[in-house]
């Protein structure tokens, strides 16, 4: 076999066979195939498609260009992932209520992309916290915690990581085929026994339309079960923030609020929804509703709490009470209010002008090597439909300096828009994708 007559075949809309993409994806791990071939491999997929099962091919010999982890645990092994959004930090509540199911989950997950926060970055805002560790390390982790959110090692997936950079620098990031292997070529790699997916849509996501989202989460689910993973996606909302809070730091911060009974809302409901799927999928649990009834109470007793605080410590982080070193995060030097002018309602949120806002803050990339600072971002941001009075606050901007924190109140008040009449509000979760 040769990168050249696989092109070739893609281009001539042929579908390539099982061991064709697995020679291709050995030769992009390897650097066998060239950079120029990948990026012809990807403009052949991203201008043809591919079939279905031409897909899960892909997405098995991505996975298998790198190690597949195996566990031997007293209970299943789950997984969840997002296509991410703003304001979104389900994953830090959803992995230790799950573990206190009895559901084991190590969660590989990513940094920040474009206009969408990443979990890896707003764990590290926790001092000492490390999302850097062997695979040794992690099982270790799991067994013992039963669960860890870290970043993958260069072993996972290493297709995968080539075919992306090229991807990203020819314009074929947007094909649904290679979206779809992308993401699952690294969470299959975990050996999840159930997988759930938080497809997102709205504003503050990449997906704008249901249509979109529909067509991804079909592959997603398709795909994914061909390979044997039980799997449901869930569309849900991102017209707003999960969260009042945008930044690495900020929102941590709220996640800690949420896990000990000091917040509610759409944070808690979303994260319930999603562990009711995989704890039902895991074999945990009888039906969605009980499913999700196991998630709630974990939250609400404290226990996720407690868990969620052991894994901290495990990875690195403070080993003192939750709320003791949550009250040392890091914090900007400069808070700055932003007031409202005239009375109304909150009617719309750009949810990725105001993520862009938080990447020019300084709390994501703009380029790679950009480091990130953990304490800057906004936080109590008010949802859509509150009533505002002319003076009230709709949101601090927290910043390095001041000059920024104007600049990034001017940003603010372009993505937030108000009303003389409350707005319909969106549903949480649109469809369920089986």
């Amino acid at each position: 076999m040769d990168a050249r007559t696989v092109i070739a075949r893609l281009r001539q809309k042929h579908t390539p066979s099982t061991e064709e993409l697995r020679w291709f994806a050995e030769g992009l791990a390897s650097g066998a195939v060239s950079d120029a071939q990948a990026g012809a491999f990807a403009m052949a997929i991203c201008l043809n498609g591919l079939p279905a099962a031409a897909r899960s091919d892909l997405t098995l010999a991505m996975r298998d260009s790198g190690d597949v982890l195996t566990w031997d645990l007293p209970g299943p092994v789950v997984d969840k992932h997002s296509t991410g959004g703003v304001g979104d930090c389900v994953s830090l509540l959803l992995a230790p209520a799950l573990a206190e199911c009895g559901a084991y989950v190590p969660m590989i997950s990513g940094r920040g992309l474009g206009h969408t926060g990443g979990t890896l970055d707003k764990l590290e805002a926790i001092p000492g916290l490390s999302t850097e560790v062997t695979q040794d390390r992690l099982a270790g982790i799991v067994a013992d915690v039963g669960c860890a959110i870290v970043g993958a090692t260069a072993r996972i997936a290493p297709a995968d990581k080539r075919l992306y950079a090229v991807r990203d620098v020819t314009a074929t990031v947007e094909s649904l085929d290679l979206i779809t292997a992308s993401i699952l070529s690294k969470k299959l790699a975990a050996s999840p026994e159930a997988l759930v997916l938080d497809v997102k849509i709205g504003s503050g996501a990449f997906m704008k339309t249901l249509e979109e989202a529909r067509a991804l989460a079909t592959s997603l689910v398709e795909t994914s079960k061909a390979a044997g993973c039980p799997t449901q996606a869930l569309i849900t909302d991102m017209n707003q923030p999960l969260v009042p809070a945008l930044g690495n730091a900020l929102e941590v911060a709220e996640v800690v609020r949420a896990l000990t009974g000091q917040s509610s809302g759409q944070i808690i409901e979303i994260t319930v929804a999603l562990g009711g799927a995989l704890l039902q999928q895991a074999g945990l649990a009888p039906n969605q509703e009980a499913g999700e009834t196991q998630v709630a109470a974990a939250i609400a007793e404290g226990r996720a709490a407690e868990r969620f605080a052991r894994m901290v410590a495990a990875q690195g982080g403070p080993s003192t009470e939750l709320e003791t070193w949550a009250r040392a995060l890091p914090q900007a030097p400069v808070c700055a209010e932003v007031t409202a002018e005239d009375a109304g309602y909150v009617a719309a949120i750009d949810g990725e002008a105001l993520g862009l806002l938080v990447v020019r803050l300084g709390g994501g990339r703009m380029v790679e090597s950009d480091r990130i600072d953990p304490a800057v971002g906004i936080s109590d941001l008010l949802p859509l439909g509150a009533k505002v009075a002319r003076g009230d606050v709709i949101a601090r901007v927290h910043a390095a300096h001041a000059e920024a924190a104007q600049d990034a109140i001017s940003a603010l008040w372009a993505a937030v828009r108000l009303a003389p009449a409350a707005p319909d509000l969106p549903p949480l979760v649109y469809e369920r994708i089986n």
